[in-house]
C-alpha cells in the first residue's frame, strides 16, 4: 500500500511540472495572416484594362484574393521608372488606384491581423501600365538575384557568378550589360551579355561590391535594375 502511495504521488508530481511548464499563453502562429493571392494586374502583363482619366493618368482596378486571419491589407506600389513607392490599406480585397499611363510598376500585398503583430507579404508581379499606342514597350528592370541586396558571402573562391532575371512584355531582350565594382556607381564590366547570368568575376576577400543590370531589348529600350551591395567576407 505504501508502495502504491509513493507510485502516484510521483506520477502526480510530474503530471504537475508538465502542467506548470506549459505555455499559459500559447504560441499565436496559427493565427499570423496568409499571405494574398494576386490577381490583377497580371504578372508580367501589359495593362490596358484601366479607365482613362487624362492623357497621363488611368484609374486601375488592384485585385487579390483573401488569406485567412486576415483583417486588413496594405499594397504596396512601386514605379520602376523613378523607385518611388506608395501605400495603401484597405480591408477589401479590391482598390482602384490612379497611376501614371505609358509607365511601369511593381507591386505586392501585405497581409495584417488585428490581434497579432506577424504580417505575410503576398508574390512581387511586375505589370506595364498601357498609355497611347506605342509599337515597342521597354523591358523591366531586372530582378538581383545573386547576390541579393545586402547579403554577405563568405568563400575561398577568388571569382563569383552573377545571377539575374530580365522581362519584357515584347519578349525581345537581346542583350544585358553588367556593371560591377567596388564604387557605389559601378562601371560597366561586360556589355552585350545574352544570358542572364555573368561567370568568373573576380573577387577578393574583406570587400565590398556594388552591381546592377541594363536590359536591352530589339526595339533600342533598356531599363536599369536597382543597384545591389553585397560583402564578400
Amino acid at each position: 500500500m505504501k508502495k502504491s502511495i509513493i507510485t502516484i504521488s510521483v506520477l502526480l508530481f510530474f503530471y504537475s511540472c508538465k502542467k506548470n511548464n506549459s505555455d499559459p499563453n500559447p504560441t499565436s502562429s496559427s493565427n499570423k495572416p496568409t499571405a494574398a493571392q494576386l490577381i490583377f494586374p497580371y504578372e508580367n502583363s501589359l495593362c490596358n484594362m484601366g479607365t482613362d482619366i487624362t492623357p497621363t493618368e488611368s484609374t486601375v482596378l488592384f485585385e487579390w484574393e483573401r488569406g485567412t486571419n486576415v483583417d486588413n491589407f496594405e499594397l504596396v506600389l512601386k514605379n520602376l521608372l523613378t523607385g518611388t513607392f506608395n501605400s495603401y490599406n484597405t480591408n477589401a480585397t479590391e482598390i482602384p488606384i490612379v497611376i501614371l499611363r505609358n509607365t511601369p510598376y511593381k507591386w505586392y500585398i501585405i497581409s495584417k491581423s488585428n490581434s497579432v503583430s506577424d504580417t505575410s507579404h503576398s508574390a512581387s508581379w511586375k505589370f506595364f501600365n498601357a498609355g497611347a499606342a506605342i509599337l515597342s514597350y521597354a523591358p523591366f528592370p531586372a530582378d538581383i538575384v545573386f547576390p541579393a541586396m545586402a547579403s554577405t558571402i563568405s568563400t575561398t573562391s577568388s571569382s563569383i557568378t552573377l545571377d539575374w532575371n530580365g522581362n519584357d512584355i515584347d519578349n525581345d531582350i537581346i542583350a544585358y550589360d553588367v556593371y560591377f565594382g567596388t564604387s557605389t556607381t559601378p562601371g560597366i564590366l561586360q556589355s552585350d551579355v545574352t544570358v542572364s547570368t555573368l561567370n568568373n568575376v573576380p573577387i577578393t576577400t574583406n570587400t565590398i561590391y556594388y552591381w546592377k543590370i541594363i536590359t536591352k531589348d530589339s526595339g533600342g529600350n533598356q531599363s536599369a535594375s536597382d543597384i545591389a551591395q553585397f560583402k564578400i567576407l
